[in-house]
């Protein structure tokens, strides 16, 4: 099978199994958004989404963030992952949001990455779910479903994996199929056990040939 014979049939599945899909980060507007996905790195989205609504309670805009005091925001997000840089880095994102960007989030990652706490997967998880911009944001789950089915080929970096993806995946399919494989690896390629057997793709998939293989 070539590389885009397996991208094609790949696709195809998903887009007839899982025609929707989506973030599983709660939010109602870009500025929240932004925060739900810095506090998302290293943490789950189940606690992310336990946490934000205390945040947007108290801080419900950019302005109100911006003027937020340390201790008291530290201790609404003291149970998500490495709570004192993100602290540090929604404070300070609020504050550059108002001084360079008039308190509005911007919608490019070029501009986006300037922003503290934001990197380049970051941003392109606010573009691509925001405007459905053609970006592939690489997280842990993409990376390793990618590699194992057989979409990538020796990526050592999130971004080498980025780059082989979207020179497969249509333009117009990109935003979506970042959430499909996302989810895939969540809930069925699952890092130490992966479910090959209730897998819908593991005819196209090449660690399940492995397996059977041996």
């Amino acid at each position: 099978m070539t590389k885009k014979d397996r991208y094609e049939k790949i696709l195809d599945w998903f887009t007839t199994h899982v025609p929707e899909a989506e973030t599983e980060l709660l939010y109602d507007n870009a500025f929240q958004l932004l925060v739900a996905v810095i506090l998302s790195a290293q943490c789950t989205d189940k606690r992310v989404n336990a946490t934000t609504p205390f945040i947007f309670e108290k801080y419900p805009d950019v302005v109100a963030l911006s003027k937020a005091n340390f201790d008291d925001l530290f201790t609404i997000i003291k149970s998500i992952s490495y709570p004192n840089n993100k602290t540090k880095h929604l404070i300070s994102m609020a504050s550059m949001l108002l001084e360079r960007f008039d308190g509005e989030v911007p919608h490019t990652v070029q501009e986006l990455v300037q922003l503290p706490g934001v990197g380049r997967k970051t941003a392109n998880v606010i573009t691509s779910v925001i405007d459905q911009q053609p970006n592939m944001a690489v997280d842990t789950h993409v990376f390793r479903v990618s590699a194992r089915l057989g979409l990538t080929s020796n990526a050592k970096t999130p971004l080498q994996a980025e780059l082989q993806l979207i020179k497969y995946i249509p333009k117009e399919k990109v935003h979506i199929a970042h959430h499909w494989l996302i989810l895939h690896g969540r809930y069925t390629c699952l890092a130490r056990s992966p479910k090959c057997l209730e897998c819908g793709i593991k005819m196209y998939c090449k660690y399940a040939e492995k397996l059977s293989a041996k």
